[in-house]
């Protein structure tokens, strides 16, 4: 067969396989954009180095998936919990805890006074709207997380920081609801960041 007569029988078969490859990496690309959003996202996360200690602040864009909030409904309380955990950089073994640092909520509906009670630290207090509520949860300025660093310690620090759903305190049915698929997963959101050196 002539190497010109092949040319052309190679091109005319490539052309509908590359169409296709181009037309599935589109759609693929399509759909991977449109996935919906998971039900946390972490919009902020930032650390002061102050004299009265080390201080975070974060914000949590955060969607109660539908199981929750019906569990919600029905007067099944849900408990969130904040952890941040400072490290020292060790180059010569594993990094050092320094310092952890917990904030727990729960979040409950009371059907007799139509309100949501969020405990906090022994306290409680009482809304009439769930959004009000979790916007007390997904929002901490200047939380103190460890005592201040010493202004002569140079050495690099992190603080690694989570937020999440406390599915352990769910009953057991929404436990493995939760947990068989990837919203189980996107029911936490993890961060790190490092800590600025003294001036």
């Amino acid at each position: 067969m002539p190497d010109q007569h092949r040319r052309e029988l190679l091109a005319r078969c490539a052309t509908p396989w590359l169409a296709a490859a181009v037309a599935s990496t589109g759609a693929s690309a399509l759909a991977q954009s449109s996935r919906p959003r998971g039900p946390m996202e972490l919009a902020q996360l930032r650390v002061q180095r102050t004299d009265e200690g080390l201080l975070l602040s974060y914000e949590v864009k955060l969607e109660l998936p539908r199981d929750i909030e019906q569990a919600l409904n029905k007067g099944i309380a849900v408990v969130f919990a904040a952890d941040a955990e400072l490290f020292r950089s060790r180059w010569y073994w594993t990094d050092q805890s320094r310092a952890l640092a917990s904030r727990r909520w729960r979040l409950a509906y009371q059907p007799l006074t139509r309100h949501w009670r969020l405990s906090f630290d022994g306290l409680s207090r009482q809304y009439s709207r769930l959004s009000d509520a979790l916007d007390v949860i997904r929002l901490a300025r200047q939380w103190r997380v460890a005592d201040a660093l010493p202004a002569t310690d140079n050495q690099d620090h992190y603080i690694d920081f989570s937020f999440k759903l406390d599915t352990e305190e769910l009953p057991r049915p929404l436990q493995i609801g939760l947990g068989d698929g990837p919203l189980g997963e996107r029911l936490q959101v993890e961060r790190r960041v490092g800590v600025p050196l003294p001036r």
